[in-house]
């Protein structure tokens, strides 16, 4: 069965209309392509079957992503965050304290913990530093999720697996081919927040104590706290590192992520002494991925819409006609999608299942595919009609029209790592 483009179109439309309303993203994600397949000339029982087609196509990534919640459930309830962030910005001092801020955000976000979190756990650090040293609130918050998007494109988060799963990539195989789209991220974090350090209202007192900050008790020690991301990181190396070594007895040991990541918070929790609460930290990972894997069900099933319709082919012939490369339509399609939904993850969900075929027919290769959907889907996925936006305004005691302010900066940072990305993989390494 194939559906008319129109139909896609005004599904894809529905649901994007349906978040902005506030409707449950995933209500608005699956009614959105119920409906854009009837309008797209569908009966009841081969609506069902796209949609049930398009969720399918989701569950692989599903799995491994709720493998994943071990190890942030890990990170996140031990205190192991907080004692790596907290080191960070010790050692590197106050006079680098906006790097030693985006840095920090880069490295928690990069071992496991979601993007929102990693700015609700340092928000009260940035806000300390932001008091002493008379720092502006947009330049702590620019340069905590500045280097939060430059850690999400190199993480075991949901986001990456979405994108390395759409192209049928191991994830440790994006991850490293993200690796300098990130740093130069980081840099333009770096540079626009120093250069906004006095823009706005400075960091006060006030803001502390009108944010929650739980009270930590019994944290790790800084080296038990690395256990957990350094063995996952070592695990999820060794096949890349034994592929380009030519090294054949590392290119054997091919072990998903799926097993990787929970076994890498196992570790971490027993080393840190906190055994007995591995039950506890793995029920609050999962409860934490639950929301994101309800997301990428919804976004499966209208990414089924899409699929089945004739509008990548239409994309493909506009874009050809246009006369510029192919090469674009893949970071034009992760900026899209995740600005659409306001989700890097639905973004990329969206963006892969709908376009990456017509992306592939122009040549491109899949490891830059999915760098220049994965890198896209981080410029404009800080919205209002999202949740980060709210979460990390609050987290910095922020109003809306402050939270705003910092949009366009983001962006800035997020389309930095998209051009890269999209240079060295679209037109360099193609």
């Amino acid at each position: 069965m194939t559906v008319s483009w129109i139909g896609a179109l005004v599904g894809l439309a529905l649901a994007i209309i349906l978040i902005l309303y506030k409707l449950n993203p995933v209500y608005a994600l699956m009614l959105g392509a119920v409906i854009g397949a009837l309008i797209g000339g569908a009966s009841l029982s081969q609506t069902v079957e796209i949609v049930v087609t398009g969720t399918q196509s989701v569950m692989g990534t599903v799995v491994r992503v709720l493998a994943a919640g071990v190890l942030a459930g890990v990170m996140m309830e031990s205190g192991a965050a907080n004692t790596i962030a907290r080191a960070i910005v010790d050692s590197l001092g106050e006079r680098l304290a906006l790097f030693s801020l985006a840095l920090s955000a880069m490295i928690i976000t990069q071992v496991g913990v979601f993007i929102a979190v990693t700015v609700i756990i340092l928000a009260p650090i940035a806000l300390e530093v932001g008091e002493r040293m008379h720092l502006s609130k947009v330049a702590l918050l620019v340069a905590l999720s500045g280097g939060g998007k430059a850690g999400n494109i190199i993480s075991p988060n949901p986001n990456t697996i979405a994108a390395a799963r759409g192209f049928n990539l191991e994830l440790s195989q994006l991850m490293i081919a993200d690796f300098i789209p990130a740093l130069f991220g980081l840099a333009a974090t770096v540079i626009l927040a120093t250069l906004l350090k006095h823009r706005g209202e400075i960091a006060s007192r006030r803001d502390l104590e009108a944010i929650e900050t739980p009270e930590l008790t019994n944290l790790p020690s800084l080296k038990s706290a690395l256990v957990a991301p350094i063995v996952a990181i070592v695990l999820l190396l060794i096949n890349p590192i034994g592929s380009l070594l030519h090294i054949a007895l590392l290119t054997k040991f091919q072990v998903d992520a799926m097993y990787i990541l929970p076994l890498a918070g196992v570790i971490g929790a027993l080393a840190m002494g906190k055994g007995r609460d591995l039950m506890a930290y793995a029920s609050s990972g999962m409860e934490r991925m639950t929301d994101v894997v309800l997301i990428l069900i919804g976004a499966g099933a209208i990414g089924g819409l899409i699929t089945s319709s004739t509008l990548p082919a239409e994309v493909v012939k506009l874009v050809q006609h246009s006369g510029i490369s192919g090469v674009f339509l893949a970071p034009i399609a992760g900026i899209l999608m995740a600005g659409a939904t306001a989700s890097t993850s639905t973004g990329v969900i969206l963006a892969t299942g709908s376009f990456s075929k017509s992306i592939l027919a122009f040549g491109v290769a899949p490891i830059g595919a999915a760098v220049m959907i994965h890198t896209g889907a981080t410029v404009i996925d800080e919205l209002p009609h999202g949740n980060y936006f709210h979460a990390t305004g609050a987290a910095m005691n922020m109003s809306f029209k402050q939270r705003m302010a910092t949009i366009p900066y983001e962006a800035a940072v997020g389309l930095t790592m998209t051009i890269v990305g999209t240079i060295m993989f679209g037109f360099i390494f193609k």
